[in-house]
């Protein structure tokens, strides 16, 4: 009988604060065109509910890793980051995404293609995406990878084992520097919304920073009412598709970056509060690199967050990052002869593997050959 689907090994894994399925390389096809279409099929895009897929209707649950062993000196791992969506076609490999990031060594350990290195084994791993390296710590007690634990990230439900990530060189991850416009600050003049002031920045997402307030907005809304205020999304979609040409990047309409964040003073005791759009969708949470490119603005003179961050002294400093479901801590160093610029950014995520088995892919889309 003719097959009719091709099973494809995966693991289905959180990562921080979202959720995909972990490919090894050598089980997806070479050929990136046939690849994303494999993607596609696998997450169930494109469909609002991705009811054919292992999709979960959201951005955050719409995402894919695929992982191989490097064969460059210093490097472990490669990752390759895939964000999809639900109602589209589409499949991005430009961006990073820190969060799926946290699970690319637990699954590497699952699968075989790495051994535990002790009680704590550590990884460097290589973003293919934007060429961005880290060292990644999770916890192998009996050359096991530990899951449970007591480290809890907000965003993520209960607590599980810590897994650190230090990044090593997160500037102009996408752009072509931490300052792509070449300013600290821009005045940006829309149409239909005037002057506003932002500070455009990449330390590993581009963003863009702009005060609540200058939108009419207090910055303490809810995701769910902001996802409901149209005015203001069509506002941002403006603004959005100015800044990126403003940062190098083009048309950005299709794109996914840059992402659009209202910041505000900290509500809690943070550092400073934000609601970040990614880029239609206002995050529950925010993402790993888009923190780590916020509390980088919060440390550099005279950025948009200047007089709101509060941000005290000290080398390194911990800029903790309110979002709409709670806080998110980044770790920063920066060189003190050079003080835009941040040599060393770390943080605490956690992953669990939720279940392994193979996604079954339609034969006419890919017949399983190499």
């Amino acid at each position: 009988m003719p097959l009719v689907q091709t099973p494809i090994p995966c693991l289905l894994m959180r990562g921080g604060t979202s959720k995909g399925p972990f490919f090894k390389a050598l089980d997806l096809p070479t050929d990136p065109a046939t690849r994303n279409r494999v993607l596609l099929a696998a997450m169930g895009s494109p469909d609002p509910r991705q009811i054919d897929g292992l999709g979960g209707a959201h951005p955050l649950t719409s995402k894919a890793a695929i992982v191989s062993v490097s064969n460059r000196t210093g490097v472990d791992l490669e990752f390759l980051f895939a964000q999809l969506q639900p109602e589209r076609d589409t499949v991005d490999t430009t961006p990073n995404c820190g969060n799926m990031l946290a699970a690319v060594v637990p699954f590497a350990l699952e699968t075989g293609l790495v051994g535990s290195r002790g009680q704590a084994s550590t990884f460097r791993v290589l973003t293919l995406n934007t060429e961005m390296a880290c060292d990644i710590t999770v916890q192998t007690p009996g050359g096991e990878i530990e899951y449970e634990g007591t480290a809890r990230i907000d965003g993520a439900p209960g607590t599980a084992a810590p897994i650190k990530i230090n990044f090593l060189d997160t500037a102009g991850s996408v752009c072509s520097s931490l300052l792509p416009t070449g300013r600290i600050r821009d005045r940006v003049v829309v149409e239909g919304i005037g002057a506003i002031e932002v500070t455009c920045i990449d330390n590993g997402m581009p963003l863009v920073l702009l005060r609540a307030s200058d939108l009419g907005r207090t910055g303490y809304e809810s995701a769910v009412y902001l996802n409901g205020d149209g005015e203001l999304k069509a506002r941002l979609e403006a603004l959005r598709l100015a800044t990126g040409r403003l940062m190098g990047l083009g048309d950005v309409a299709k794109k996914p970056y840059p992402k659009m964040t209202l910041i505000a003073p900290p509500r809690e005791s943070g550092s400073l509060c934000t609601r970040s759009f990614i880029p239609h969708v206002c995050h529950d949470a925010i993402g790993v690199l888009a923190a780590v490119t916020v509390a980088t603005a919060c440390v550099l003179p005279d950025s948009i967050a200047a007089g709101i961050a509060r941000v005290g002294a000290g080398n390194p400093r911990t800029i903790s990052v309110e979002h709409p479901s709670g806080e998110f801590s980044v770790e920063l160093e920066v060189d003190p002869q050079a003080p835009h610029n941040v040599t060393r950014a770390a943080l605490l995520r956690t992953a669990r593997l939720i279940m392994r088995g193979q996604v079954m892919i339609p034969a006419s889309i890919w017949s399983g050959a190499r």
